[in-house]
């Protein structure tokens, strides 16, 4: 099997635990490195997070602390929906083997391994891409670095913390905007695809009743936000960052489209949108790729299947 270097680049926050646990699974993915953002929660709280669930994953994968804040404007978090921990409340052991992280800061670290991985490196990125702005800024060289990028966040239409921008680009539409015009690819995992990427009650307590540790783990941080989606009238909570996770290693269970994507940085109702030209007479730029469909049953069951690996 060919594994293919990756970064995760996440705000852990309840799927991007989920969206660990499951990688790490993944024999294709070949982890160089955990980098982490303020998004969810604060960075240091984000990043205690990644500490916790690189324990649980059973891999000794370097983390790299990233921003703190995002490049150009005051911190957004979204504690209401993750809890004031970013865990979901969920107790974790203490006995956790490995606290340490690395000394780099995390734009340095990716600028590092995406020229040991000589053109190879693809990124995860499940956060506000504040840590990939700084990158592009600091390494002009770094897009030829880099095969593509595979994020959580947008959507063509619609929007989760305002009516027409994601979170994740909301926090940093300056980064993200930068991270669309770097020339890599970037394939744009957005609220189109990922709310119809939910798993029901009845699901996330099957895999909790796999037993293991991890399964109990996954199970129990999505309960926070289990309630409050059906609380909304969904019918299951969205698993908004395993979709980029398992679009990076299998996207023929997705539907994509070549699209030009930018994000709105200056309107006052639309700042943090990804305007793209999917459903428009007027084409911009074709800069960027963004997933639409998902067949949910085929990724209920893919999601089962790793979380049975525990």
């Amino acid at each position: 099997m060919n594994r293919f270097p990756v970064i995760i680049d996440c705000d852990p926050g309840v799927d991007d635990t989920a969206a660990l646990l499951l990688a790490s699974r993944l024999e294709e993915l070949d982890i160089r490195a955990i980098t982490t953002v303020a998004g969810n929660v604060g960075v240091d709280k984000t990043t205690a997070n990644a500490i916790k669930v690189r324990h649980a994953m059973g891999k000794d994968v370097p983390i790299f602390m990233g921003a703190d804040r995002p490049m150009f404007r005051e911190a957004v978090t979204a504690e209401k929906f993750h809890g004031s921990d970013g865990f979901g409340g969920v107790a974790y052991p203490k006995e956790i083997i490995n606290t340490e992280i690395g000394e780099e800061k995390a734009w340095d670290a990716i600028y590092r391994i995406a020229k040991e991985c000589n053109g190879e490196l693809i990124i995860i990125a499940v956060g506000p891409m504040t840590n990939l702005g700084i990158a592009f800024s600091k390494y002009k060289d770094l897009p030829s670095l880099i095969k593509r990028v595979v994020i959580m966040g947008g959507a063509a239409i619609g929007g989760n913390v305002t009516p027409s921008a994601e979170f994740n680009i909301y926090v940093d539409p300056e980064g993200a905007d930068m991270l669309f015009c770097s020339g890599v690819p970037v394939y744009m995992c957005g609220l189109d695809v990922t709310l119809k990427a939910y798993m029901t009650a009845e699901e996330i307590e099957e895999i909790g009743a796999f037993g293991s540790f991890q399964a109990k783990l996954f199970r129990d941080v999505l309960q926070g936000g289990l309630k409050k989606y059906l609380g909304w009238g969904y019918k299951g909570v969205a698993l908004h960052d395993p979709v980029a996770v398992l679009y990076t290693v299998d996207d023929s269970i997705f539907e994509t489209h070549h699209v030009g994507i930018r994000v709105e940085t200056k309107g006052q109702l639309t700042c943090g949108k990804t305007v793209t030209d999917l459903y428009s007479d007027k084409q911009m730029e074709h800069n960027a790729y963004i997933i639409t469909d998902i067949n949910r049953e085929a990724f209920i069951e893919k999601v089962k299947t790793l979380m049975a690996k525990f």
